[in-house]
């Protein structure tokens, strides 16, 4: 099984690319994130038409996640427990940022981690707060069952390494590289998941399109998986497919695909 995931910054702009992308790379799973349109402006017959089932949780202009299968589509979670709100217009908002369901008996997230836009910015903290919340959720799942397969896929939006950036000056004073959020996101690993693109495809995921960033290879790793020691024993292999990324009107993130035994 060869299941992918891809921050498509926009479905409807990019629906015909990202399709035709998965049926010449062979995907059977793509996990997508900032879909940015509500469910029913899901350009759904463009998979229906490839012949991929999709469930889809949007939230208009902002956020967005979904999941395309071809090898089922069963037991679909949207969000999880105790995700934190944020306050949008002074209403506390359940953001459209996490669904997960199971796709050839593994259990795919489709995840879409806050930005936190600057160490001062309260979307920072409220950055944190998710990430927590998801470690707790994941913890007492994987407690409740060791031998599950599951799959946590998305843009992470942090960093994990300072190898995982082109300049660690450049990003001192920004986020996605703060201590707070490298500590986040290692309690997913202390809890025992596995960083399982890592021995494989350990380069950038996402370039900005200002600056000729992607030209100039300075990009940083904020797209990845983190999977269960029952699922990262059937990781055969893993790529950022770069090739994407160069496309007229692309993402400025490329997809990593992974090779499920």
């Amino acid at each position: 099984m060869r299941v992918a995931t891809w921050n498509v910054n926009s479905i409807r702009a990019r629906s015909e690319s990202v399709v035709a992308w998965m049926e010449q790379a062979e995907i059977d799973v793509l996990a997508m994130q900032e879909t940015k349109c509500h469910d029913d402006a899901f350009p759904l017959m463009s998979f229906l038409a490839a012949g991929y089932d999709v469930a889809h949780v949007g939230q208009g202009a902002y956020n967005g996640v979904a999941i395309a299968s071809r090898v089922g589509l069963d037991d679909i979670e949207i969000a999880f427990d105790g995700v934190p709100t944020y306050p949008v217009d002074d209403q506390p908002i359940r953001e459209a940022r996490a669904i997960s369901a199971i796709c050839a008996g593994v259990r795919v997230w489709s995840l879409y981690v806050p930005n936190g836009r600057t160490p001062d910015d309260p979307h920072y903290d409220y950055k944190l707060r998710w990430l927590d919340a998801l470690a707790d959720h994941i913890v007492l799942r994987l407690a409740h069952d060791p031998a599950a397969e599951m799959m946590l896929a998305g843009d992470w939006n942090v960093a994990q390494r300072d190898e995982d950036v082109w300049d660690t000056e450049y990003f001192a004073d920004r986020t996605h590289v703060t201590e707070p959020e490298r500590a986040g996101v290692q309690r997913f690993l202390d809890a025992g998941l596995v960083d399982s693109a890592l021995p494989y495809a350990p380069g950038y995921t996402f370039w900005d399109y200002a600056q000729s960033r992607f030209s100039r290879n300075e990009g940083i790793r904020i797209d990845y998986a983190f999977c269960s020691p029952a699922l990262d024993t059937r990781i055969m292999g893993a790529h950022v497919d770069r090739d994407a990324r160069k496309t007229k009107g692309a993402s400025d993130h490329a997809p990593v695909l992974f090779e499920i035994s």
